[in-house]
């Protein structure tokens, strides 16, 4: 009997047995062009993954027209970044017992499944059941591609292998609303879906030629109890922090049962981890000191990097009245500084074996270049801003490609999976919490600097660049000031929280890195 078989049969509730891979994976021995077919593959993947998240931006506008429900766009991103976050994890854990190869060609189909029900949307609500269905399939692929490179690579070139990771998530992002404008302007929003069918089949052929999945000869118990109680602490995290303060009052009895309700998880899912045989986050990997300062790391950078996406291009639209799509170029020289510093700092790391002191002085320089962005104001000049944003992705790169080699090299071989998934899971609630909470501070900024300046009848709710516009001359440069004003106090936290992370990394324990696999 298959695994899938005994997973489904386990949704039954009765004790099952799954056979975990106990021996080194086959390309310990493998030929060099086999390998690179394996790298190449999996880059692909991770493109036809990260490409989800971001290829939708563009067609938001034009999907609410169509499909109306214009109050629940945001849940057009949220449902994905939500399962991406669970799904993860649980793929991780799932590559290390069944091997990768099924687990990554599962997450496949689950992301294609998910494009078919977004493609063939006819509601809002449909398309928002879709995004959930890509990110849990989309988040899987991302983490279980990345753990690929553990298998197949000594832990000395890994740096190498995951700043080129990097870079196609940073590829990603700059692309991704490109191909979605352009599908959209020439085809239909549907075709940013459907251009997954074929992409998808094309990696999963040739995944199946490539991974091989490893022989198997010892039993464990699958971690089912663990894994709900996960899902809905990560949950709650996820929607907490974007629901909280907007849609929930912070003092409502429905946030206040949020809360509860990720305590109480949290509680059992430490209690069910400690029992459990094969757990599907060993609490062990806490003790860990490599697992625990990368993490922490982690959190705080996804904290800042999620800040600045978010709040830059609002800046450059209110206060530069720059239009949305040069705007969102803005993020540009980010990205080439994160591609540069994390293809470098995964080339130092090969070359040297040496790795601690990169991520340290990677998030010194992005506390400066948050400084940076502190200073910013109406008249303040563009090329400022692009250089920034060059800097906050040069301390941005280190973390992302040393992070994640480090925590490959210091977990067991049989924890690959599940040290992969952490990294890209704190990344990504540290992004999520962060964004909430500088929306709340700014927010709060904003009302107390625009109180009684705006004229009568101008909502705060409605402000955009092109309602600033109707504004008589001195109302719009109150506006823009106070736009300013309401920034600074996010940029200053980002680069004490950059700071902070620069000093946790201080902690961190460098370990020997091998030259051979195995």
């Amino acid at each position: 009997m298959n695994p899938i078989t005994k997973a489904f049969q386990a949704l039954g509730g009765k004790d099952i047995h799954v056979t975990v891979s106990t021996e080194k994976p086959f390309v310990d021995n493998a030929p060099s062009g086999r390998v690179g077919l394996v790298l190449v593959a999996v880059a692909a993947t991770l493109l036809f993954a990260s490409l989800g998240q971001t290829i939708v931006t563009t067609a938001m506008p034009i999907m609410v027209a169509e499909l109306g429900g214009v109050d629940h766009i945001t849940w057009v991103i949220t449902a994905f970044l939500l399962a991406s976050t669970i799904g993860a994890p649980v793929s991780g854990k799932l590559g290390d017992l069944f091997g990768r190869k099924v687990v990554i060609q599962g997450g496949i189909l689950v992301f294609v499944l998910g494009s078919a029900i977004c493609g063939f949307a006819q509601s809002m609500e449909m398309l928002i059941a879709g995004r959930a269905v890509q990110g849990l399939g989309g988040g899987g692929l991302i983490v279980v591609s990345m753990a690929v490179v553990a298998d197949v690579l000594p832990p000395r070139e890994r740096g190498k292998a995951q700043g080129l990771l990097g870079a196609v998530f940073g590829v990603s992002t700059v692309i991704g609303p490109l191909i979605g404008g352009f599908l959209v302007q020439a085809f239909s929003w549907h075709w940013i879906f459907f251009v997954n069918f074929p992409v998808g089949l094309l990696a999963f052929v040739v995944l199946g030629f490539a991974l091989e999945t490893p022989p198997r000869s010892s039993k464990a118990k699958l971690d089912f109890l663990g894994a709900g109680l996960l899902a809905t602490v990560l949950s709650v995290a996820v929607l907490g922090s974007n629901l909280g303060g907007t849609v929930l009052p912070w003092g409502s009895a429905a946030f206040l049962g949020l809360v509860a309700l990720g305590l109480a998880a949290a509680a059992g899912f430490v209690l069910a981890e400690r029992r459990a045989e094969e757990p599907i986050l060993p609490l062990g990997l806490f003790r860990n000191n490599t697992f625990l300062v990368v993490n922490t790391v982690g959190f705080m950078v996804g904290v800042a990097m999620f800040g600045t996406i978010t709040f830059i291009p609002l800046y450059l639209q209110v206060v530069q009245g720059v239009s949305p799509a040069v705007s969102g170029l803005f993020l540009t020289p980010m990205m080439a500084g994160l591609i540069a510093s994390s293809t470098g700092a995964g080339q130092i790391m090969a070359r040297t074996g040496r790795y601690k002191i990169m991520p340290t002085l990677s998030t010194a320089l992005l506390a400066l270049a948050m400084l940076s962005l502190s200073t910013l104001s109406e008249g303040s000049p563009l090329w400022l801003v692009a250089v920034s944003m060059i800097f906050v992705g040069l301390g941005l790169g280190p973390v992302f490609s040393i992070g994640v080699a480090a925590i490959q090299n210091a977990v067991p071989r049989h924890m690959l999976g599940v040290g992969t998934a952490s990294a890209n899971m704190f990344r990504l609630i540290g992004g999520s919490v962060g964004t909430a909470a500088f929306g709340a501070l700014f927010g709060t900024g904003l009302a107390q600097n625009l109180a009684g300046t705006l004229p009568e009848g101008t909502s705060l709710r409605s402000m955009s660049a092109t309602t600033i516009a109707t504004l008589p001359p001195e109302a719009q440069a109150h506006v823009q000031h106070g736009f300013s004003l309401a920034l600074h106090p996010i940029f200053w936290i980002g680069a004490a929280v950059a700071l902070l992370a620069c000093v946790t990394s201080m902690r961190l324990r460098e370990l020997p890195l091998a030259d051979a696999r195995g």
